[in-house]
C-alpha cells in the first residue's frame, strides 16, 4: 500500500525533521528512497473524501497572513533530508502523501534563518480551527483546518503520532521550537501543527 510505504520513509525522519531551523543544516538521517509519481489533471480526482495526488505549489496561512511557495524536499546524495535552502521558502517532504491525498501530508519550513524570522517562525501561535490552504498543480486547492499544536523534545518525538497511518487526508506542518541548544547552536524541539482536510 502506498500510504504505508510512504509512512514509513517519514518515520524514519521523525526525531530530526529540521534539526537545523536556524541557519547551517545538520543532517537529518538517511531515509530509504520511495519514487513518487504525480498525476497533473485538469481537473481534481476526488475519491472517498480524499483528493487525487498531485504536487503542491503554495501554501497559504490566513491566521497568520503568511504565503509561500512550496518546493520539494528530496533526498540528498548522503541518503539525508533535504531541507529548503532559505528562511522565506516552505518545502514539501516528495516522499509523504501530496496534500490533500489520504495520509499525513508533510509541509517543513525554518523558524528562523540566519538571524532573520523564518516564514514558519509563528507556527506556534496557531489554533484549532485555523484553516491552512495548500494550491496544486492540478489546478485545485486543500482546505485544511488545524486539530491541535503540539511541541516536542526531539529526542522524544512521538513518531508514530506524526507520521502513522490515517484514515483521512492530513496534515503535518513542522519547524523547530524551544529553546537553542547554544553547544549545538540547533533548537531543542519540534513544532508539530496537526489538520484535517475540510
Amino acid at each position: 500500500m502506498l500510504v504505508g510505504l510512504r509512512t514509513l520513509v517519514g518515520a524514519a525522519l521523525a526525531l530530526t525533521v529540521l534539526t537545523g531551523c536556524g541557519g547551517a543544516p545538520e543532517q537529518a538521517p538517511a531515509l530509504p528512497a520511495t519514487p513518487t509519481t504525480t498525476a497533473d489533471a485538469a481537473a481534481p480526482d476526488v475519491t472517498g473524501g480524499v483528493l487525487g495526488e498531485s504536487r503542491p505549489v503554495r501554501l497559504s496561512i490566513p491566521s497568520l497572513e503568511m504565503e509561500t511557495g512550496l518546493v520539494d524536499l528530496g533526498l540528498q546524495a548522503d541518503g539525508s533530508m533535504e531541507i529548503p535552502d532559505d528562511g522565506a521558502t516552505a518545502g514539501w517532504y516528495e516522499n509523504s502523501p501530496t496534500p490533500g491525498e489520504l495520509g499525513p501530508a508533510v509541509l517543513a519550513a525554518h523558524v528562523d534563518w540566519r538571524g532573520e524570522r523564518g516564514v514558519f517562525y509563528d507556527l506556534r501561535r496557531m489554533e484549532p480551527g485555523d484553516e491552512v490552504t495548500v494550491e496544486r498543480t492540478d489546478g485545485s486547492a486543500a482546505t485544511f483546518a488545524v486539530t491541535r499544536v503540539a511541541q516536542y523534545a526531539k529526542d522524544a518525538f512521538p513518531t508514530e503520532e506524526v507520521y502513522g497511518d490515517v484514515d483521512s487526508a492530513q496534515l503535518r506542518l513542522i519547524t523547530c521550537g524551544g529553546d537553542v541548544d547554544t553547544t549545538g547552536g540547533s533548537y531543542r524541539d519540534n513544532i508539530v501543527v496537526y489538520a484535517e482536510l475540510v
